[in-house]
């Protein structure tokens, strides 16, 4: 068995976690659904209007449950428009009236060309601010469990189906780069499937940093790097343990990867080469959660 690699172990501190296959380790192409949303269709004052596509690509969520779960969350704010399949809007109304928007009863046709190209909306679509970000010291606080941190994680729906699974493992929150991450909302919160606005997030301008300051309060960083040594198992234990997943590209950033505590692959004893990011997390996050408990 191979010794866990610690922070002072930096043979490869650049390996690429999510790059070429190894045999061992993990990638993540850019794959599966619309990025960024495309700004050449977007909704309006009236149903099928067109708008400033620079709003609505952002700001859009569909799809049922990524919807309701906005509703439901006081800190999603800035909710201007809700347009429902008439069919669907009395199972919808009274959560809506809630929060003091009222729906708009429009054709499935006429949903579909507010949203980007190929969105499945499933008769539902909502126009509001992304929620809010907590600060990275609130998810420090809670001194136990685990977090998740991106390091340039890009690709909406990869990032999307990261907080589905994290909400799922019991994380207590995920942590992003402030200007390297997709806006919380469009295809990615549909990824989500409602995770967005039950899991807190954080944003920070410096992931080495934050990671420093998890550190002093007592968290351990565990980076997924498919070239090193140690397997993820035997890395874990039940220390409150940050999760750091590296982009689809190029895997953790040197400085990122030197900050962890220890940096560990995923086995694939069944002669598959590579794990896209979000299935790479997942597993993780499993192995995480099954350590602490």
């Amino acid at each position: 068995m191979s010794p866990p690699r610690e922070r002072n172990d930096r043979s490869k501190p650049n390996a690429k976690a999510f790059d070429k296959p190894r045999g061992h380790g993990f990638s993540a192409p850019r794959d599966g659904g619309p990025g960024q949303p495309s700004p050449e269709r977007h909704g309006g004052a009236k149903p099928g209007a067109r708008r400033r596509g620079a709003e609505i690509s952002h700001d859009w969520v569909w799809g049922w449950h990524a919807v309701r779960a906005a509703l439901a969350n006081p800190a999603r704010g800035g909710l201007r428009r809700l347009v429902v399949n008439g069919a669907r809007a009395q199972e919808i109304e009274s959560e809506a009236l809630a929060r003091g928007i009222r729906p708009e009863r429009v054709g499935p046709g006429d949903i579909g060309g507010m949203l980007p190209a190929g969105a499945v909306h499933q008769g539902v679509a909502l126009l509001a601010d992304p929620p809010e970000p907590t600060a990275v010291e609130d998810l420090i606080e809670t001194g136990s469990g685990m977090l998740v941190m991106l390091d340039q994680v890009t690709d909406p729906q990869n990032v999307g189906a990261i907080f589905r699974s994290a909400a799922a493992f019991g994380a207590r929150g995920v942590i992003l780069q402030d200007r390297h991450a997709p806006t919380l909302s469009g295809a990615l919160a549909k990824a989500a499937a409602g995770a967005v606005d039950h899991l807190p997030h954080a944003r920070v301008v410096n992931l080495s940093r934050a990671l420093e300051s998890l550190a002093e309060a007592g968290w351990r960083a565990v980076g997924l790097d498919g070239g090193a040594r140690a397997n993820l198992a035997e890395v874990l234990d039940k220390r409150p343990t940050v999760l750091v997943l590296g982009s689809e590209g190029d895997g953790l950033r040197r400085l990122v990867s030197e900050h962890c505590d220890a940096l560990a692959r995923i086995p694939m004893p069944g002669g598959v080469e590579s794990l896209n990011v979000s299935s790479a997390a997942a597993v993780a996050l499993y192995a995480v959660h099954q350590a602490q408990t």
